[in-house]
């Protein structure tokens, strides 16, 4: 991404860009998660004036910071308007905050060692404030004064909260009052609750939802997988899911009404309409570069799907499939279209009991969802199989054994 700290400052104004280049909206300030004790503060993204409306941008989309911009992984953005939750800091409120014997100048951001590709403090540069300027200063890591990362004990628990797995918060989640249920529903991001309902049965994430309005909702739905965005709607009563459906972009509720028409036991059902999709004659090293995004799960980036344009679902011709570890082993200027290992596919109406058996007597973790004209709509990958075919309640059994 980049060597050495990323400043605030310096990204306030720059574009946000599109993979396609194409300009989105400009950066005005970055959001900063409060420490937690022993742990430096967590960068969590930054805010972007899309056509004067102020929206949230993780900083895990960002594939490159350069002087052109920030790029995202994609085109694609959540205009659900920003607003600060409990134990976030904007970036912005620290300048000119008393440390030492100067005032603070700027916050500098970098990349975890986790491997996650999750951003933290590093560094805060410390000067002299005078009447019409601020002079350069030190450079001094961020826990020098971390009394200006402390939003108090609420912020502090919430901290806490938001740093655990999304599966054991669900499980917290589970254990708490409804009004503690409201404060962490409030407090977590859209991609933090959509991450969160992913881990919860449908019933129970319906509960976790209400009341936090129709707009907010579908907003957090939206970020959620297609798959298990659609087995939500579904348990939803029809003029609910009308109104979210309503309230969220045109292609996005189009995806998501295609999903829904599919039978609850089938392919159809149980598929993914988002897998990672590339035409034949992307090179080896672009597709690794889209594999590698931190965003792509474990399943999701175990293989890539190839199509003829266009490249989203339902897409041109289904080609075929190949896997990472194959890709590896090719030239990186080679045309992914070269390397196919797998042209099998199932149909939407196919019964998810088959679709398992498919998978596995060809040792498959994933497999191409096409339909009567061979257009690839979706996919299956093997932990959403595993999901279905697990007892209705094995999320509150604790570890299975």
């Amino acid at each position: 991404m980049t060597e050495g700290p990323v400043f605030a400052s310096r990204l306030t104004g720059r574009r946000l860009l599109g993979s396609d280049g194409l300009s989105i909206g400009r950066v005005r300030d970055v959001v900063i998660l409060q420490a937690v004790p022993g742990e430096p503060p967590r960068a969590l993204g930054l805010v972007v004036t899309v056509q004067r409306r102020s929206i949230f941008i993780s900083l895990g989309r960002v594939a490159e910071i350069s002087v052109d911009g920030v790029t995202l992984d994609g085109s694609n953005v959540d205009l659900g308007r920003f607003s600060r939750r409990a134990g976030e800091i904007l970036a912005s409120q620290l300048y000119d905050k008393p440390a030492g014997d100067g005032v603070i100048l700027d916050v500098g951001i970098a990349q975890s060692a986790d491997g996650r590709g999750s951003w933290e403090v590093s560094v805060l540069a410390v000067g002299r404030r005078h009447a019409l300027l601020r002079q350069s200063g030190a450079i001094v890591p961020w826990d020098k004064y971390p009394e200006l990362f402390d939003s108090g004990r609420a912020g502090e628990q919430v901290a806490k909260l938001r740093d655990l797995h999304p599966t054991d918060l669900a499980s917290v989640v589970d254990s708490l009052p409804a009004a503690g249920r409201r404060q962490v529903a409030e407090a977590l991001q859209d991609d933090e609750l959509a991450d969160v309902l992913q881990e919860m049965p449908e019933h129970d994430q319906i509960g976790f939802l209400a009341g936090l309005g129709t707009e907010r909702i579908a907003d957090v739905i939206e970020a959620m997988e297609p798959d298990d965005a659609a087995d939500l709607l579904a348990e939803m009563p029809d003029e609910e899911r009308a109104a979210l459906l309503a309230a969220m972009p045109g292609d996005r509720a189009d995806d998501l009404r295609r999903l829904l028409s599919y039978g609850a036991t089938t392919a159809g059902g149980l598929m993914t309409s988002r897998p990672l999709i590339v035409t034949p004659e992307a090179p080896v090293a672009e597709v690794l570069a889209r594999i590698r995004q931190p965003a792509n799960g474990a399943a999701v980036a175990a293989q890539v799907y190839v199509c003829e344009p266009p490249a989203v679902t339902p897409t041109g011709r289904y080609l075929g499939t190949v896997g990472f570890q194959r890709l590896l082993r090719e030239p990186p200027s080679a045309p992914v279209g070269q390397c196919i290992e797998d042209r099998s596919f199932v149909r939407p109406d196919l019964a998810e009991r088959e679709v398992a058996a498919k998978m596995a007597a060809y040792n498959l973790v994933g497999v191409a969802v096409c339909d009567d004209l061979g257009r690839l709509v979706g996919a299956v990958t093997i932990d959403d199989v595993i999901d279905r075919l697990l007892p209705a309640n094995w999320r509150k059994q604790g570890s299975v054994r």
